[in-house]
């Protein structure tokens, strides 16, 4: 367990804590839309700019070799932090969304007619939306998994959806909305055993989980930076290098070629197959110095401190009259997410308090319509912890709630 100062020596690396709104301290418990920037981070993205800016990959001079060194150190860094296979199995996106849009692309020709692709009800629009379209265009079907009445994941549905025309099942590891951390091993598991290929989505996994993708043995793993004290617009998608071998490319250009003709194009081998054009590069390397952030507070102490954080936040806000979780609030079973409501108070009119205050938090369907309509709420507040909160700024959530009531309800 961190001690005040240690979690002080933390919260002084993020310049923006010290920002005041509306002349309150700010407290932000935002962090699973996107976490804030340590000043390691931030240093990295101005050394980048100073004294390596150059293209990767195209160049003998110096500045780009030094930059292709950079870039490729980082893809090392991300295998071993995700303990994949091979560095080549790590293929850098704009993020998340993209990444899942590369499978649903690159598939493409896996999914015949009456072939079937599952999802649940837990799902991001952007672990969603793209399976739609692929279904719509290759005339498959769309199969979601029901949930129980906690908001966990019905594994018996499960059972009964999948069968032999399962070619994809496409599975969050975290809900951003409600914080349950999916048994996504069980999942993969039987998903193989009828030959179905699975992606995990995981944006709200790294820092929160020590996460080995040999151990889960998926066949894709996908996350964002910008989640875990990196730089927005960079991302990753893991595949397992046999499977990336057969997909085809996602988009075409410079840097995933070998050959071109009029005649015939063929492609550059892994990872680059998959990176046309000019990546993120200054992204990529900032990245590098988050991972270093995380690897020395340890995920294991940032996941023990959080579950400490998400255990008082339930005991703390269940004190408030008409308060409404959504999903089960387990905290073993939870990241540090929890999503509610307060009775007859729209959550609009609550979050525009609270950022009054100072209080940054996220209202509306949270980008997840589906388990919305399962809540049959329109929309929800969501709190989300990180590393740099505390116990303190809790308290002044559940006060800033009740001044949200008394304010709205007018007593």
């Amino acid at each position: 367990m961190f001690s005040e100062k240690q979690i002080q020596e933390i919260r002084n690396q993020f310049p923006i804590l010290k920002k005041k709104i509306y002349s309150n301290p700010l407290v932000y418990i935002d962090n699973a839309a996107t976490t804030q920037k340590p000043l390691k981070v931030i240093k990295a993205s101005q050394n980048y700019y100073t004294k390596i800016n150059s293209n990767v990959h195209r160049a003998t001079h110096f500045l780009s070799q030094e930059s292709t060194l950079q870039v490729e150190l980082v893809r090392k860094k991300i295998q071993k932090f995700i303990h994949a296979k091979n560095d080549s199995e790590i293929i850098f996106t704009k993020g998340t969304t993209e990444s899942i849009n590369l499978v649903a692309s690159s598939i493409n020709f896996l999914i015949k007619k009456g072939d079937e692709i599952i999802i649940s009800y837990l799902e991001h629009h952007s672990n969603i939306v793209p399976w739609q379209i692929l279904c719509k265009k290759k005339e498959a079907f769309l199969k979601i998994i029901s949930l129980n009445k906690d908001g966990c994941l019905n594994f018996k549905d499960f059972e009964l959806l999948i069968s032999k025309k399962t070619k994809l099942v496409s599975i969050s590891h975290i809900s951003n909305v409600l914080g349950i951390i999916n048994s996504i091993k069980d999942i993969i598991d039987l998903s193989h055993k009828y030959g179905s290929l699975v992606l995990i989505d995981g944006a709200q996994v790294p820092s929160n989980i020590d996460l080995d993708v040999q151990k889960l043995n998926t066949d894709f793993y996908v996350f964002s930076a910008h989640k875990m004290y990196g730089p927005t617009g960079i991302g990753i998608l893991y595949g397992k290098e046999k499977i990336l071998d057969l997909l085809y490319p996602y988009q075409s250009g410079g840097e995933m070629i070998k050959n071109v003709n009029f005649k015939k194009t063929t492609y550059s081998d892994l990872p680059f197959k998959f990176e046309a054009g000019t990546p993120n590069i200054e992204g990529i390397i900032v990245w590098g110095a988050a991972i270093d952030f995380v690897e020395k507070i340890g995920v294991k102490n940032i996941q023990f401190y959080k579950e400490k954080l998400i255990k008082y936040a339930i005991k703390c806000l269940s004190s408030i009259d008409g308060i409404k979780f959504y999903g089960s609030i387990n905290y073993k079973k939870k990241s540090s997410i929890i999503s509610f409501n307060l009775n007859k108070l729209h959550y609009f009119d609550v979050g525009s308090i609270l950022d009054r205050l100072g209080i940054a938090v996220r209202t509306g369907h949270l980008c997840a319509q589906p388990l919305m309509n399962f809540f049959n709420v329109t929309g929800m507040i969501r709190a989300s912890f990180s590393i740099y909160n505390t116990f303190e700024e809790i308290n002044y959530l559940r006060d800033g709630l009740l001044k949200a009531k008394k304010i709205l309800l007018n007593t």
